[in-house]
């Protein structure tokens, strides 16, 4: 079959996937018929193709077939399963770009025909309300042109940057796993609130407008958070006295050791997968 220049397919249609359908149709880069969604179950895939109007079925193949871009979008356990059954059908002239966690670009070459770019992400949850944020590297077939590719793809998810293969493992424990801090974060800060007297529904209110409110100052205004804080923190006052309990109890050290943590068990699993 030709290569369709304008086709994408998505294999899997997770959360993610399916965010990705929708940014791809939302912001009118691609049109319905131009994707091809893959699904286990049948009734998932009906499901899509009523909400969607895209092509879509539980042969990843078939979607594979014809696609300029293939989007490996299953778990990191699935990855192998699928690479059984599309592997040796994807063509040099095809680009693939996975964003199965922990695996590397050079376990997806291994399974695919000689020559075929790989281009590896790792998006995080936030993707799936189109403000997530992206690393992307690039295997040993892949070049400039096939990370631009991904690149305009993932941006309709988010934000993208580039790095080094060998950052990938910290860019998953920064921002792939990030979302987890902050919720760990707001849960104690909405429970704090709620021992002041305050209640669960106007906590919730505050902490998450407040965590949304300081992230775009920190993306939009390009503050440092060190400017940020000192802005809020006046001499003498309620801030100071907060940051003071936060560093004596080691925070700051605690997210440095998480995040150590994060990596070690994200290069762990590179090593287990495929």
């Amino acid at each position: 079959m030709a290569i369709d220049p304008r086709r994408i397919a998505i294999l899997g249609t997770g959360k993610i996937g399916e965010a990705l359908v929708s940014g791809l149709l939302s912001s009118g880069w691609r049109r319905p018929e131009e994707l091809a969604a893959s699904c286990r179950r049948p009734e998932r895939a009906e499901e899509l193709r009523e909400r969607y109007g895209v092509r879509t079925g539980v042969s990843n193949a078939e979607a594979a077939a014809g696609s300029s871009l293939v989007v490996i979008a299953v778990k990191p356990q699935d990855i192998q399963a699928l690479l059984g059954e599309v592997g040796g059908l994807v063509l040099p002239g095809q680009t693939v770009l996975s964003i199965a966690a922990a695996i590397t670009t050079s376990s997806i070459e291994r399974h695919l025909s000689a020559g075929v770019p790989v281009v590896r992400a790792m998006p995080n949850t936030p993707a799936t309300v189109h403000e997530g944020m992206a690393g992307i590297c690039a295997g040993a077939h892949a070049g400039d042109e096939h990370l631009a590719l991904a690149e305009e793809v993932l941006s309709h998810l988010g934000r993208v940057v580039r790095v080094p293969e060998r950052l990938m493992d910290a860019v998953t424990a920064v921002s792939g796993s990030g979302p987890a801090y902050f919720a760990l974060l707001a849960e104690a800060m909405i429970e704090a609130g709620i021992l002041l007297g305050l209640s669960r529904e106007i906590s919730t209110q505050l902490v998450v407008q407040t965590m949304f409110g300081t992230a775009k100052q920190l993306r939009d205004e390009h503050m440092h958070p060190v400017e940020l804080r000192e802005m809020v923190t006046s001499p003498g006052g309620t801030t100071i006295s907060a940051i003071r309990e936060l560093e004596r109890a080691g925070v700051r050290a605690a997210f440095l050791n998480a995040i150590q943590a994060a990596m070690d068990r994200s290069r762990e699993l590179a090593v287990e997968e495929l």
